[in-house]
């Protein structure tokens, strides 16, 4: 008689084998989002239990928007943004510690941390928290440290690899080993690793504390760009493209990257795949860009390592993701994970919900294990002189109590750390921020004639709130036929001609004032024209000498 279990040997046992995704009703989408149009190989996109931030589109500048998580449906043109770049956001990403801090790095070679409200932005923000200064080209990815304190790691398009603390805005380590563009970059689980992928094709686990690397090796045979998470703290997993351009993945032993443990091809598609890690469940999900599905496997201890589950299948691809961390997500739905999916086609982030089915509506324990709190390990400087802890856990069941970190803890300066300058500080929150269209080069003379009209127009009104008391007290004490009212009421009538004379006065002064400034730049722009063509002339000149000689 035949074995039974022969025949169905190649079924595996497992509890997240009917996940499935769950889109969202359209009164769910927040809709109407100007979605950057930037070709950078980066997710645009980040949530966690309050917030959900998008890089967006807007001309002249870098900004991104922050909505409350339950502010959804069509939004308006003139939402309030974060518009303190002076070039594109490339990368964001929220505080894990801290769900009122996000940090954003850009076109601008800056790294920059934000103080969100509770409430969301009034008007839009320009005044950040602190600002890292210390690459010298484009900052194209961040990522926060997973157990210590204001530490987060940058990579730049100067080849640069930097550690950051960013209560006190210094350097707390530089790695320079890469010899080209690093693609991606990611911590593992206690932090005492950072593994890269860069454009040389190479995959390296580097020390973040000392800057050595610890292990190198050709992570995919593709020339595009490969991307890298932790799985634990020993292996890593990667995607990228083989020889022939087939998507691949592979999981890697962070002591050995010489050979991967496993390599997997995927499909033949040309959207760069990026991985998204659930610690608590052990799965990956794959969403590629252009794509329009996501494709899930759950790791084991075994070879091979990865097992396929499923796919959610979409006709809508996508541009990027965001992931919302575990304690973000509803144990009463057995909802394991939630993704918002920026829109290729659409000006639309759509959440979708990976959910677990089953059939009772209580809390289940198998499903969500102890995940990461909102508290830290550790402090940036233990951390950097050698000391490492695992993450703090909390239970998703109970929850645990944790007090809002204050943004005074980015802020170096004791004495500016008291509740009135923090008020003081943060005052601009509650007031409208007027963009300024003028060009650079003629704000100071602007600038200058505006406050002489200023200070010229307080000091008129001063006098003239005299004048015009003193002139009430004498009415209220006369009545209409006495001789001396009727002539202050004719001098009240010649001030008011003298107002009005002033006025134009006034006026023609600032016309004549702006006429000047505007001949003096039509001269210099003769000039410069004028030197211009000397300078043709000479070098045609000195060019008929050469052919001659």
């Amino acid at each position: 008689m035949t074995n039974n279990t022969s025949l169905f040997r190649g079924v595996r046992s497992s509890k997240f084998r009917h996940v499935y995704g769950s889109p969202s009703r359209r009164e769910e989408l927040y809709d109407n989002i100007p979605i950057t149009r930037n070709a950078h190989d980066s997710n645009f996109c980040a949530a966690n239990p309050k917030f959900v931030a998008i890089v967006t589109e807007v001309a002249g500048g870098g900004a991104f928007v922050v909505l409350p998580i339950n502010k959804t449906g069509r939004l308006d043109l003139n939402t309030s943004k974060v518009t303190g770049h002076r070039g594109p956001v490339l990368d964001v990403k929220w505080n894990p510690f801290n769900d009122n801090i996000i940090a954003s790095c850009s076109d601008d070679c800056t790294i920059k941390l934000w103080y969100i409200p509770d409430s969301g932005l009034s008007c839009n923000l320009n005044e950040w928290l602190i600002e890292l200064r210390g690459h010298r080209r484009r900052v194209g990815y961040i990522e926060w440290h997973p157990t210590a304190e204001n530490v987060i790691a940058s990579s730049g398009f100067d080849y640069m690899v930097m550690l950051w603390d960013a209560g006190t805005g210094q350097i707390l380590n530089t790695i320079d080993c890469h010899p080209d563009i690093v693609h991606s970059l990611a911590f593992n689980r206690d932090g005492t690793r950072l593994a890269t992928t860069c454009k040389d094709k190479k995959i390296r686990s580097i020390d973040p504390r000392s800057g050595l690397v610890v292990s190198e090796g050709i992570c995919h045979e593709g020339s595009r760009s490969c991307k890298v998470i932790y799985l634990d703290n020993e292996r890593l997993l990667t995607t990228g493209f083989s020889t022939y351009s087939d998507r691949q993945i592979a999981i890697w032993n962070h002591t050995d990257l010489l050979e991967p443990l496993h390599r997997v091809n995927i499909d033949s598609s040309s959207g760069i795949l990026f991985p998204y890690y659930d610690y608590d469940t052990r799965m990956v999900y794959l969403a590629g860009k252009g794509d329009g599905n996501i494709r899930y496997y759950e790791i084991v201890d075994e070879s091979p390592y990865i097992h396929f589950l499923n796919q959610f299948i979409s006709g809508c691809p996508q541009k990027g993701f965001g992931m919302m961390l575990k304690r973000g997500c509803s144990v009463s739905r057995c909802e394991i994970m939630r993704f918002y999916k920026l829109h290729t086609t659409r000006n639309v982030c759509e959440p979708i919900s990976m959910i677990v089915p089953r059939k009772s509506d209580q809390y289940q324990h198998d499903l969500y294990p102890d995940t990461a709190a909102p508290v830290p390990a550790l402090s940036a400087q233990e951390w950097f002189n050698g000391i490492s802890k695992p993450p703090v856990l909390m239970s998703m069941k109970t929850g645990v109590s944790v007090k809002t970190h204050k943004p005074q803890a980015f802020v170096s300066n004791e004495a500016t750390r008291n509740d009135t300058n923090y008020r003081m500080k943060f005052a601009f929150l509650s007031k409208e921020t007027v963009p300024d269209y003028r060009p650079l080069d003629m704000l100071p003379e602007i600038e200058k004639i505006q406050k002489t009209q200023v200070n010229q127009n307080t000091r008129f009104q001063q006098i003239q709130q005299k004048l015009n008391n003193s002139l009430v007290g004498k009415f209220t004490n006369m009545t209409d036929g006495d001789e001396e009212c009727n002539n202050m009421k004719e001098n009240s009538n010649y001030n008011d001609n003298l107002k009005n004379e002033y006025q134009m006065k006034k006026a023609f002064t600032r016309q004549c004032e702006e006429l000047n400034m505007l001949r003096k730049q039509l001269a210099h722009r003769d000039r410069r024209i004028q030197d211009l063509e000397d300078l043709v002339s000479t070098l045609q000149s000195q060019l008929k000498v050469q052919r001659l000689q």
